[in-house]
């Protein structure tokens, strides 16, 4: 499985929306080849709409404007909810208190699923965070350049060149600095 499948991934708004978008059943997103479906942003509320049902807002972080929407009834998304509205919803009522965070102006760290909505891109909002320092804006923009670079563009590991290698009947090895022999704490060689 790809390792960036399953976590949010840092990123800025130029680079969310410019992702590849993979036509399929379920649109998948692509960053230099690796599948992307969560993301991290930080940035400046700039545009706000409240409806019954969802609160859309746009994130500026200063490279883009990012639309997100945060669902406000959750029964829409669960299938298996009855059809009575419940009074004790915790997921509802988290819901509306991060729906009450998200005001004109402030600075807010969001997470969720990278969804396609009338052919553009946009986040399903998982949970916001209001952030006091207007440090974590830079901060952020730091951490998504350094995993930009020593993680998240790298090549995908080359399963097809491992697989050459074991027809050939050579054992791939890992980088010696992956183990160390006993006590001489010189680096050796491991067989996967």
């Amino acid at each position: 499985m790809e390792p960036l499948h399953l976590v949010h991934v840092k990123i800025l708004a130029a680079d969310l929306l410019s992702l590849t978008v993979q036509q399929t059943s379920l649109p998948s997103f692509l960053r230099r080849g690796r599948t992307v479906t969560r993301a991290e942003l930080v940035g400046i509320v700039v545009s706000r709409d409240r409806r019954d049902k969802f609160l859309r807002f746009l994130i500026d972080d200063g490279t883009g404007c990012v639309p997100c929407v945060l669902w406000l009834n959750h029964q829409y998304l669960n299938a298996n909810a009855s059809s009575e509205l419940s009074d004790s919803d915790p997921t509802a009522e988290m819901a509306l208190k991060m729906s009450e965070e998200v005001l004109l102006g402030t600075l807010l760290r969001v997470r969720g699923k990278i969804v396609m909505y009338r052919g553009a891109i946009q986040i399903a909002v998982r949970d916001v965070v209001l952030e006091k320092d207007p440090n974590v804006e830079v901060l952020h923009w730091l951490q998504c350049v350094r995993l930009a670079k020593e993680c998240y563009d790298l090549p995908p590991p080359s399963a097809q060149g491992k697989q050459w290698l074991l027809f050939l009947g050579l054992t791939p090895f890992l980088p010696s600095h992956y183990c160390c022999n006993g006590n001489t704490g010189q680096a050796a060689p491991k067989r996967i």
